[in-house]
């Protein structure tokens, strides 16, 4: 199966999984202007299980998200070649949506992995995974890197 994936290839990814015994954790983000942050929270992710598909928000998701004027910096195919290029991610896919739900109902995950800027308890699809039985789990790095803060040391220096 290629890396780059469309929400329904997800099913079959799913399916794929379960036959070979591979278990499947869901990573999401913009990921825009890609920093050692990110690479750690993917790392993270990717010791969770067998399998790492990570979920890019396109550009219309993105600005859903209200990260400011200007964003995303890069467009959603270039963000999600960065990612896939990563030894750590096995597929991507792009969602349109300004959670990550679709996704998750699409995959069904045996466990959906944020970074540490949340804890288990307040991961805002935590029920939704743990309805089918998934677990949700935490990853990365403590929140000391940000694009936005990238963004707006950018914007000083130009001032």
């Amino acid at each position: 199966m290629q890396k780059l994936l469309h929400l329904d290839d997800l099913p079959r990814l799913r399916a794929e999984a379960t036959r070979a015994g591979r278990t499947v954790a869901l990573a999401n983000g913009v990921f825009d202007l890609f920093h050692v942050g990110h690479l750690r929270y993917l790392e993270g992710a990717k010791a969770q299980a067998e399998l790492l598909v990570v979920a890019v928000n396109s550009d219309a998701s993105t600005r859903l998200l209200g990260k400011g004027p200007g964003r995303p910096v890069v467009p959603e195919a270039e963000r999600a070649e960065i990612i896939a290029a990563l030894r750590c991610v096995d597929h991507v896919v792009i969602f349109e949506t300004k959670d990550v739900v679709s996704v998750i109902r699409a995959l069904k995950p045996d466990v959906q992995v944020k970074g540490t800027d949340y804890t288990p308890e307040t991961i805002p699809e935590a029920d939704e995974v743990r309805r089918y039985g998934g677990r949700v789990a935490v990853a990365g790095d403590p929140k000391e890197h940000s694009t936005t803060a990238i963004v707006e040391a950018l914007a000083r220096s130009r001032g």
